[in-house]
């Protein structure tokens, strides 16, 4: 009996532990208030609201604008502008006049006290107006690259209200054709009767170039140069070689390739071995494609030409390496 006794002990210990704990973990009962750190603060704070701001002087809200303004919050809550969780969001704070400036002055007297309209304002007051929040990750670099230096504006490209994109608000229906109203020269080599990725929708313009801005050349992405541009995909290219290629190291692969479209294959900007020629024409080889025999039999004319037996054109580490053969 006594070490049943023993037992009975320890389970009535453990029940009253059980019970304290549940208890706590209920909180205060009905009618009790807490005054305890809110649960979804951090290190005892309030926590923040992510609720809209309440208009501020001069300010009338985004239901005000609206009346007159039929169907532009559809297409502002279509998009990541209405966000109200994101407190960098113009949702979250004054809504359609966190861009458009406060509309009080405006909504007594619409004939003459006009709200910012940024078709009509200058590439620069556009550019800060937007760089207000967007001014991280990609759009980092935007104040000072070649498209802000050139007066290029956001709303050159994007359109808050009327996109046409299903992605990146932009005006035009895809990326290409967007690209297109200015950079027609390189969009039209997309066409050319060449393998071209972007043209088989495997690639975008933005696969590349970050148009919002870049620390290196043409708006790349990636690398500092050219090459290491191009090495971020086709690695097996990038090196080190023990046997380098010269038209390769020291200038780049657009050397002989073009990015954009080519009628050639892999791009090259002219047919082979007349690509080869441009710079070898004064090697052990005839300077043209003739030796010494009618030109349909010469064996330079046929498959790869040149990368027929150099087929190791962009480098070597073969310790005979030294004139590319495979």
């Amino acid at each position: 009996m006594r070490r049943y006794g023993n037992w009975a002990v320890v389970l009535a210990t453990l029940l009253a532990t059980a019970s304290v704990g549940i208890s706590a973990l209920a909180g205060p009962a009905s009618g009790e208030t807490s005054t305890g750190p809110d649960p979804g603060s951090t290190d005892g704070a309030p926590a923040r609201s992510t609720a809209p701001q309440a208009p501020q002087s001069g300010y009338l809200g985004s239901e005000a604008c609206v009346v007159c303004h039929e169907g532009y919050d559809s297409t502002i809550n279509a998009s990541k502008h209405a966000f109200a969780n994101n407190p960098r969001t113009p949702a979250a704070a004054q809504g359609c006049e966190s861009c458009h400036g406060p509309g009080e002055a405006h909504s007594q007297d619409p004939a003459n006290v006009k709200a910012r309209q940024f078709d009509q304002l200058s590439a620069k007051a556009v550019s800060d107006a937007c760089a207000a929040c967007h001014n991280r990750g990609e759009h980092a670099n935007w104040m000072g690259s070649q498209h802000e230096a050139r007066n290029v504006s956001c709303v050159s490209c994007h359109s808050v209200h009327s996109p046409k994109s299903p992605s990146g608000q932009l005006k035009a229906v895809s990326q290409t054709q967007q690209c297109a109203t200015c950079h027609r020269d390189k969009v039209n080599k997309l066409d050319r009767s060449g393998h071209m990725p972007v043209r088989e929708g495997k690639m975008e313009c933005t696969s590349c170039h970050n148009v919002h801005g870049s620390a290196n050349v043409r708006l790349l992405r990636a690398g500092n140069t050219i090459n290491e541009s191009c090495a971020s995909c086709h690695a097996e290219k990038r090196g080190p070689f023990l046997f380098e290629h010269g038209g390769i190291t020291g200038d780049s692969c657009a050397t002989c390739h073009d990015p954009h479209g080519s009628s050639n294959e892999r791009l090259l900007i002219a047919k082979q071995p007349f690509l080869c020629q441009r710079c070898h024409n004064h090697t052990r080889h005839p300077s043209t494609i003739y030796d010494n025999r009618v030109t349909q039999s010469s064996n330079r004319l046929f498959s790869r030409s040149c990368v027929t037996c150099h087929s190791a054109i962009h480098g070597s580490n073969h310790p005979a390496g030294a004139t590319f053969l495979r």
